[in-house]
């Protein structure tokens, strides 16, 4: 059963709301509309299959994870290269889904990134 993720509301589907209100009302209308709007954003779900899909057609999750846990440690591939011992090109193929990852690799990865080695797999 895929998972369930929030879809992120982009700047087209946002009106800009400018209006004046007294002083004291101010902290009322702001509660209001994050009340409004997390209402909304809970309805808007996607699936983390369809939204491989959607983003990333053609490419395979687990080299789309590979990068987005990368990013998310804040290192580079040469930095990545460096602690599991695994040379930056192929973890450059990796991330563009020209080398299979395999579990050893996975399993460094994973280590190295504070992940689950199944997410490059």
């Amino acid at each position: 059963m895929p998972a369930r993720t929030k879809k992120r509301l982009t700047s087209q589907s946002l009106v800009p709301l400018c209006f004046q209100v007294q002083p004291k009302n101010v902290e009322k209308i702001r509660r209001y509309v994050t009340s409004l709007e997390s209402e909304e954003a809970a309805d808007a779900t996607i699936s983390a299959e369809d939204f491989f899909k959607k983003h990333f057609a053609g490419r395979p999750e687990w080299a789309v994870s590979l990068k987005g846990y990368r990013t998310r440690e804040g290192v580079t591939q040469m930095q990545l290269s460096d602690a599991t011992g695994i040379p930056q090109r192929h973890i450059s193929e990796m991330e563009s889904g020209k080398r299979a990852i395999g579990k050893e690799r996975a399993k460094l990865l994973a280590k190295a990134l504070h992940a689950d080695y199944r997410a490059f797999l």
